[in-house]
């Protein structure tokens, strides 16, 4: 047995011990519910604890089985995942929503979940373990962090090799008994969530299994994981309008593929336009100018892209192409978080 085999052999039990001692009280984690573990597993993709709690006691309250998700209108799911972001989300959840009804309940095992629509390594294993006991690691960052920690493991942790190493590492010390293959996953996140922390020193003086960490030895934990720069983001200008006619405002569809993809947005076109050249793209779409009220900067980042944003509020008359529904409120409208301060901008003129 190697040194990092020997080390993450003796962690089950004084990290399953700590789990049951000090684990947060989170609604997914008191139920054997496929459905509801599932659903909040694809919520904290990419997302925290904290903004989650509100959208996942809301999005089971509308749909409270996998079936009334399945057949839930789009624009009913999109509404209520507005904010969460990474919307693509939402509608996997419905297209593997569909397939399991159809199929008269949830797969079981690892593989089985894999196949479905958003449903990836981690996701998949961290089902197939809480709810059905099957043994199955589930690596997310917490977990890459806490065991390269452990081991001293300096291999780049975004690298695939890396991944499916310490998955392997994982797999091979999951406990036996079934109410600790229920919850050693969850151990390991909470672990790297609440002690083994990202952005600053570890809480070792915290930790259940500090006396096993080679990492804390060795005076490199601080330095773990290891993982190579990301690309930097793109940056694009654009100009963003709220038009006002009549007490109503303009939104459209996005395309139906791409980035925030079949959402709701404000009308917008690329670059950063000064009062005259946004006026010309006004009357582009048929519609003329009356009065300018404000011009307002506002900025939203994505991991990839960065959005700069000039945005005009005025009023105006005429048609207006097809594409444009003319709503006097936004509560029906899921309009994503990227367009946060243009929707307070919008709500506010049309209290006004």
């Amino acid at each position: 047995m190697n040194e990092h085999a020997m080390t993450l052999s003796k962690l089950p039990p004084p990290l399953l011990r700590w789990y049951r001692e000090n684990a947060r009280d989170l609604p997914w984690r008191k139920t054997r519910d496929p459905y509801r573990i599932w659903v909040s597993e694809i919520m904290l993709q990419q997302t925290r604890v904290a903004a989650v709690l509100g959208y996942y006691a809301r999005f089971l309250e509308a749909f409270p089985t996998v079936e009334a998700l399945a057949s839930a209108p789009e624009d009913q799911l999109m509404k209520l995942w507005e904010g969460l972001g990474y919307y693509s989300r939402a509608r996997n959840l419905q297209r593997a929503a569909k397939l399991v009804a159809d199929q008269g309940g949830f797969p079981d095992t690892y593989e089985e979940l894999l196949a479905l629509p958003g449903v990836g390594d981690y996701t998949a294993a961290a089902i197939a373990s809480a709810a059905f006991a099957r043994r199955e690691a589930a690596v997310d960052g917490n977990v890459l962090r806490v065991v390269t920690r452990l081991t001293d493991c300096h291999g780049d942790i975004a690298a695939p090799q890396t991944k499916k190493c310490i998955r392997a590492q994982v797999q091979a010390v999951f406990p036996e008994a079934e109410a600790d293959v229920r919850v050693f996953n969850q151990a390991l996140m909470e672990l790297g969530a609440t002690v083994c922390v990202p952005g600053g020193p570890p809480k070792c003086l915290l930790c259940p299994v500090r006396d096993l960490c080679l990492g804390r030895e060795r005076g490199t934990a601080e330095a773990l994981p290891v993982k190579a720069p990301k690309k930097a983001r793109r940056t694009e200008e654009k100009t963003v309008f709220l038009l006002l006619r009549e007490g109503t405002l303009a939104l459209r569809k996005r395309p139906a593929s791409g980035l925030l993809a079949g959402l709701w947005e404000f009308p917008n076109v690329g670059g950063s336009l000064d009062e005259a050249a946004a006026g010309a793209a006004v009357r582009a779409w048929g519609l003329e100018p009356r009065a300018w009220r404000r011009r307002l900067a506002a900025r939203h980042i994505f991991s990839h892209v960065e959005w700069h944003m000039t945005l005009y509020t005025l009023e105006v008359r005429g048609p207006g192409p097809g594409e444009f529904t003319w709503v006097d409120s936004l509560e029906q409208h899921a309009v994503p978080s990227a367009f946060a301060r243009c929707r307070e901008e919008a709500e506010r003129a049309l209290r006004e």
